[in-house]
């Protein structure tokens, strides 16, 4: 629950010193923050040309029913090379395929800027709810080949750098013009992500409109992102958000709210005008969008 941009930034120098000497990388997480770590670190390396692969457990290795052991025996199966192939020329392991940020648990690999924690006391803690799982585990492991996700260019690019200026609103029935003018008049923030109803519904009252208004006036850029773990914005569907697409708020898509925070962050280093953050925010960076 004490990670922070730091222990990020930590990691992805470690990665870096030793990416050129082992053919992929676990990393042992605790499971409250392990979706915003997986999140950060796919956009802090991209064009991956191997895995990071970040699992748990439920209950601590020293338990007599820990799933901590299958995780990582797992975990660090997946993330060897290939050095085998079966008569069908497919490798006898996997891992060459996979070339991004992942997480495992419950037997299944996701991918970890699509991942979730939707239960605290189930071993079926996470789920992706917008993309299926990259791999399986049972007697065999089965790769869904068409799932993983596929680098363009080949060079693995390192950043050290992110920006903790976001904010995030959470819209509910009630909400005070107060409380919303607080969160969106801060003089500390740069970006400020709203977390709306269904398919990117807002309050159409003139007030809140006046206040999204205010707060892009200020140069801040504002993303609207769905409450519902299921589904994407599509602002304009209902009559509650045909405004916000006038106003230009930034679509969130199918983006979970642990990587549009991290997204976020990421982008405000990237020292892009308002216009640019917009369009690549809106644009998958590292398979985060569909």
């Amino acid at each position: 629950s004490n990670i922070s941009i730091n222990n990020w930034i930590e990691l992805v120098k470690i990665i870096k010193t030793n990416y050129k000497s082992f053919d992929g990388f676990v990393i042992l997480h605790g499971t409250d923050t392990m979706s915003y770590t997986a999140s950060a670190l796919s956009f802090l390396i991209q064009n991956l040309t191997k895995p990071i692969i970040l699992t748990g457990s439920q209950l601590p290795l020293g338990d007599l029913r820990t799933d901590a052991k299958e995780h990582l025996i797992t975990s660090i199966q997946l993330a060897r090379s290939v050095h085998d192939f079966d008569q069908d020329l497919k490798p006898t392991y996997w891992s060459n395929v996979i070339k991004e940020v992942c997480l495992y648990f419950d037997n299944k690999l996701f991918r970890g800027n699509r991942t979730t924690k939707v239960n605290s006391d189930q071993f079926k803690a996470y789920a992706s709810f917008n993309y299926p799982e990259l791999a399986e585990s049972g007697v065999d492991l089965k790769i869904n080949y068409n799932n993983v996700y596929k680098p363009i260019n080949s060079d693995t690019v390192f950043y050290n750098k992110l920006d903790d200026r976001v904010s995030v609103l959470r819209l509910y029935p009630g909400i005070s013009k107060e409380i919303v003018n607080y969160i969106l008049s801060d003089n500390y923030s740069k970006v400020v992500i709203i977390e709306s109803y269904g398919s990117g519904n807002m309050l159409d009252s003139k007030w809140f409109i006046s206040e999204i208004n205010s707060c892009l006036e200020q140069g801040k850029h504002v993303i609207n992102v769905s409450q519902c773990p299921k589904g994407s914005v599509n602002m304009g569907k209902y009559e509650s958000s045909i405004k916000l697409i006038d106003l230009g708020l930034i679509s969130g898509k199918d983006i979970t709210i642990e990587s549009a925070i991290c997204k976020s962050m990421f982008l405000l280093t990237q020292k892009t005008n308002y216009h640019s953050f917009k369009e690549m925010f809106e644009q998958s960076i590292s398979g985060e969008i569909s």
